[in-house]
């Protein structure tokens, strides 16, 4: 099982299955929800994620069928949902526990941070491969 929260403890979830490869997305949209220079992510799938008590989640639609769920106290990322799929998208800061995932690759790099250099033995990619 691995776990996660927010930063004020408001949300909790768990995750009972595979946590998929790790991929470090460069977008505009995701370095402007996260305040970073890149999110970094992996698919769960829905049956395998689990919110841990009654809090209802905040909800943006960033891009059309794609929403965002995050704390509505501390405005956490938890992770992203896009419609028709039945995997979730996880906002890997939120994780409370390590993971065994391996990193994958860096997607969105067209749009990447000017002030960023990126500095892995990754492939890059400049969309969403």
């Amino acid at each position: 099982m691995v776990t996660g929260s927010c930063l004020c403890g408001n949300v909790k979830y768990e995750i009972s299955g595979e946590v998929g490869d790790i991929v470090h997305c460069h977008c505009k949209t995701c370095r402007k929800a996260h305040g970073s220079a890149f999110s970094s992510i992996a698919g769960v799938k829905d049956s395998d994620f689990k919110l841990v008590g009654d809090v209802k989640l905040g909800c943006y639609e960033s891009s059309p069928g794609k929403n965002r769920y995050f704390c509505p106290n501390c405005a956490t990322q938890i992770y992203a949902k896009k419609d028709g799929t039945k995997h979730i998208v996880l906002r890997l800061g939120s994780l409370d526990d390590d993971l065994k995932s391996k990193e994958l690759n860096h997607i969105w790099v067209s749009q990447k941070a000017n002030w960023y250099t990126l500095n892995s033995n990754l492939p890059e990619y400049l969309e969403f491969e």
